[in-house]
């Protein structure tokens, strides 16, 4: 979740390491520090706060130096302050490490160094880790890479470490388990950070650490990796997909929004190659390997967190529609930790948009000991995800930088929708005729979605209205209640409005008594099977003088004679109503937290990538 940059090279190593911190603070903005080696001293500063109250910290200091470990946080052991920022050097002050992870041992291993003399400054378990490798660099007579290998073997949990030794300028050592750290090549010089952003400015030729391993990175010797076990690896050098451009706002005021408007691009890439309707044709090469093990599979179970969860409740309605395949949806934070049954002949799709996921990693290892198949869904190449599974599709939705989730939820819902077509074709549970038409009909979803962002300006409108709220409640049936706790993520998330999604059907069993002339209602009633049930409902809250806030196909007549406000979509068929409906949800809760004054791009306490359980 926290973000680490390193750099060793003959430029700035400052200047390189704060650009790449302010690409990375997506990642963590309670506090932000950089150690710069000069050639004489190893200098540490560290400031509460984002990186900005960092270069301000700094602005006076000596910043010289070509190499350099730099971290933004997001806290989970220690409240975020100067104390507990990283980086955090060990009790001699030789040695300066950056972590993103949690070593789950800390306290263990902490009364161990209190007993053997070390003093602790903060309350992180990062400063104990530096403090042991600090304590067997001195016990084994090593150097620092040795050091932080043989403490690895004594250590429990995640981390992604890069760590700097005062007496040898020109070298870093890095490793990973379970968090994701990534090294850059240049022209004799080297960038390592928790993702590509910061390095595709410099260099497309990248190696992704596995898990285990720990990287040597010299100025004379180059590259090197071994496992935490003293085993010798081959690097594979990988070149990196991403461009510059794609991390710049592009003239819009928010990166949310940027993204949000980057939805009919990043659909149309998602299906490009894979879906050809004049043909009536689809197909994910990734997964042409494992065709018999989906077409054969007694179960789908999705695993996912947050957002990508919602994807998958869509995927859900998808599958055993399409493919008529039994299908279910699983937090993947709480999977491993209930002892599911887990059968040979399932397949386990796991979704993620970084590829990251920590609680989504332990879902596949467990699926994976229990032989069975897994398909990864994620965003970012050459991401763990990527790497655990037997198989999976990319979504090519392009580097989401705003916290809240928007072109990645879309980009996998298609994706999911590729594939429930692709499996229901090959199975023969969908007729030609609607197969066909689904063909067709998502074809056109990015020429329609443009339709929809037009009406950016009129949802702004409605968001006034409602911006000053304390309460909102979402509704919508089959399909479409997912959007309605998507719809509500989204506004709790980037607003600190509360808001709860629910089927429309539910209302009555207790939601229905929140309802007053306080309270909107969004709800989505789209002409579909269950129209005339929607139509009901809203009649309920309006009979509590709620006000109804409603997305309908256009043309519609009978649901905006009730409701306060409608937002008209383009009709398609109901199977892919998620794909139009979720942008009127996305944009509303934007105009209103912008209205709100919140931080739209880094909303408090959340982090983009939860590499943490």
């Amino acid at each position: 979740m926290c973000g680490i940059v390193a750099y060793l090279g003959d430029k700035s190593a400052y200047d390189v390491i704060i650009k790449g911190l302010q690409r990375l603070e997506y990642r963590g903005y309670d506090s932000a520090g950089i150690a710069l080696h000069n050639e004489k001293s190893l200098n540490v500063f560290k400031q509460k706060g984002k990186v900005a109250d960092l270069q301000k910290h700094v602005e006076k200091e000596d910043k010289s130096g070509g190499i350099g470990i730099g971290h933004t946080r997001w806290a989970t052991h220690g409240l975020p302050n100067n104390i507990n920022a990283h980086p955090h050097k060990s009790g001699d002050k030789q040695i300066a490490l950056v972590h993103n992870g949690i070593i789950e041992n800390y306290s263990i291993l902490k009364e161990e160094l209190i007993a053997r003399g070390h003093k602790f400054e903060s309350e992180t378990d990062t400063e104990v880790l530096v403090h042991l490798i600090e304590d067997i660099k001195k016990e084994n007579k090593c150097d620092l890479f040795d050091a932080v290998r043989i403490a690895l073997n004594e250590v429990v949990g995640a981390y992604a470490i890069v760590a700097i030794d005062k007496n040898n300028p020109h070298e870093l050592v890095a490793a990973r388990k379970s968090s994701p750290l990534v090294i850059g090549l240049g022209e004799n010089e080297y960038f390592l950070a928790s993702d590509a952003t910061p390095i595709v400015e410099y260099t497309k030729n990248v190696v992704y650490l596995d898990d285990g391993e720990i990287a040597r990175i010299s100025l004379e010797k180059g590259l090197s990796l071994k496992t935490i076990q003293n085993k010798n690896k081959t690097p594979y050098i990988q070149e990196l997909e991403m461009h510059l451009e794609a991390l710049e706002k592009g003239g819009y005021e928010h990166f949310m929004l940027k993204e949000i408007y980057e939805q009919p691009q990043s659909i149309k890439d998602s299906m490009r190659g894979r879906l050809k309707a004049n043909k009536s044709l689809v197909g994910l090469g990734g997964l042409k390997d494992f065709d018999e093990k989906i077409l054969n599979a007694k179960r789908l179970i999705f695993v996912a967190c947050g957002t990508s969860w919602h994807a998958g409740l869509v995927g859900e309605y998808l599958f055993e529609e399409i493919a008529r395949i039994p299908v279910e949806v699983e937090y993947a934070s709480e999977f491993r930790y209930r002892n599911p049954i887990i059968n040979e002949d399932d397949v386990v799709i796991a979704i993620s948009q970084s590829g990251e996921t920590a609680d989504t990693l332990a879902a596949i290892k467990l699926a994976k000991d229990n032989n069975a198949t897994i398909i990864g869904i994620c965003n970012v190449v050459g991401s763990s995800i990527s790497r655990e599974t037997h198989c999976g599709s990319y979504t090519h939705a392009g580097p989401e930088i705003g916290v809240a989730s928007t072109k990645a939820f879309t980009a996998q819902v298609t994706v999911l929708t590729l594939m429930a077509l692709m499996v229901g074709k090959k199975k023969g549970t969908i007729a030609n005729e609607r197969f066909n038409r689904l063909l067709i009909d998502l074809n056109s979803i990015p020429e329609k979605l443009e339709s929809v962002l037009k009406q950016d300006k009129a949802i702004e409108k409605i968001a006034k209205i409602y911006h000053k709220v304390n309460n909102a409640l979402y509704l919508g049936r089959g399909i479409n209640f997912p959007l309605a706790l998507e719809g509500a993520l989204k506004l709790k998330e980037i607003s600190y409005i509360h808001a709860e999604g629910y089927p429309a059907a539910e209302m009555k069993h207790g939601p229905i008594a929140l309802i007053d002339e306080e309270m909107p209602v969004f709800v989505i009633a789209t002409k579909d099977s269950s129209y005339e049930k929607i139509v009901s409902n809203i009649q309920e809250v309006k009979a509590r003088k709620g006000k109804i806030i409603a997305i309908v196909s256009d043309g519609d007549k009978e649901v905006k004679a009730i409701s306060d406000h409608v937002i008209e979509i383009p009709k398609t068929d109901e199977l892919l109503v998620p794909l139009l409906a979720t942008v009127p949800l996305q944009l509303l809760s934007y105009h209103i937290a912008v209205m709100r004054g919140c931080n739209v791009d880094q909303p408090r306490n959340l982090a983009k990538s939860v590499t943490v359980e």
